[in-house]
């Protein structure tokens, strides 16, 4: 048997009526999305099925929607089972679900309090990011220090070779950019986000997502969940929340963690959730290994 990888997307992977089929063909999505409206005390499956996008894209209800979808999918697989799981930020909590450390209705109330912790945060440090591509990362890490004299930034998303993206206060990010362009960067654009993720800038979400996880059952992980913070897999549920707390502020080391899934053993990825931001990225960083996607109800009937 090939040893599996379950990936979960993080924000940007939205999109209006993620989850509408989901919802009209299977008794148990269905139940799940009404839970979770229950849970959060608000319409979020309304926002999934018909937006508007605009506040889709706020990062209060694109977190819980992105998580939702996502968990949906892999309950529903029935066929496939993972040897480990790894998610993009946000994703990391669908991983850690899948893995049994989270469960699902503790889970959906956390991702949404992250929500608005980062949302928060964001209003009240403004910052950006932006996305260079074409660019070692020790480069990009050299571009971001020397930018720093004027301003916060460093590098977020180590997201596949070449492709990083860089976060921090406005003023620093946009000198980095410069400085990148400077240094042969083949693209620089910023990005339309509500916060420097992933950054210092992100430290008083840590306090308020902290006082959730402190009320949240946190268990061992059945299988390794590759934390987005070290790279490295996780199976101690200590461990497990300690990570969770220091994601905030902390790079994404993506390229990283599937490159060490892959010298784990991992020959077959499953990217389940909204969009196909991740297979690209497995695809950038091996050509060689397979990888799938699971986002419509159409991909789970494959699985039953």
């Amino acid at each position: 048997m090939l040893k599996k990888a379950f990936l979960f997307p993080g924000q940007g992977s939205q999109y209006v009526g993620m989850a509408q089929d989901l919802f009209d063909n299977s008794a148990e999505a269905k139940e799940m999305i009404k839970t979770a409206d229950q849970a959060l005390g608000l319409n979020l499956s309304y926002i999934l099925f018909s937006g508007p996008e605009e506040q889709l894209k706020q990062t209060e209800y694109t977190q819980p929607a992105i998580f939702l979808h996502s968990i949906i999918l892999a309950n529903l697989i029935r066929t496939l089972s993972a040897d480990a799981s790894a998610g993009h930020s946000l994703g990391e909590y669908s991983a850690l679900v899948s893995a049994g450390s989270l469960q699902f209705y503790d889970a959906i109330k956390l991702v949404r309090a992250r929500g608005i912790a980062m949302q928060k945060a964001g209003a009240q440090s403004q910052g950006t990011m932006a996305a260079i591509v074409g660019l070692d990362p020790n480069k990009v890490i050299e571009c971001c220090n020397e930018a720093s004299s004027v301003g916060l930034v460093q590098a977020a998303n180590f997201n596949a070779p070449g492709q990083i993206v860089i976060s921090g206060s406005t003023d620093g990010v946009k000198k980095a950019m410069e400085i990148c362009k400077t240094n042969g960067a083949k693209l620089v654009k910023e990005l339309i986000v509500s916060g420097a993720f992933h950054s210092p800038l992100m430290e008083p979400a840590k306090i308020d997502l902290l006082n959730v996880l402190n009320h949240t059952p946190i268990y061992d992980a059945r299988f390794p969940v590759y934390a987005n913070v070290t790279a490295k897999p996780v199976l101690n549920k200590d461990d497990i929340s300690q990570l969770l707390v220091e994601q905030l502020t902390s790079p994404v080391r993506w390229s990283e963690i599937i490159t060490n899934m892959i010298n784990d053993g991992i020959e077959e990825f499953y990217e389940i959730g909204p969009g196909k931001v991740l297979q690209g990225l497995v695809k950038r960083i091996n050509p060689d290994v397979k990888c799938f996607g699971i986002d419509k109800y159409s991909d789970v009937e494959k699985y039953l």
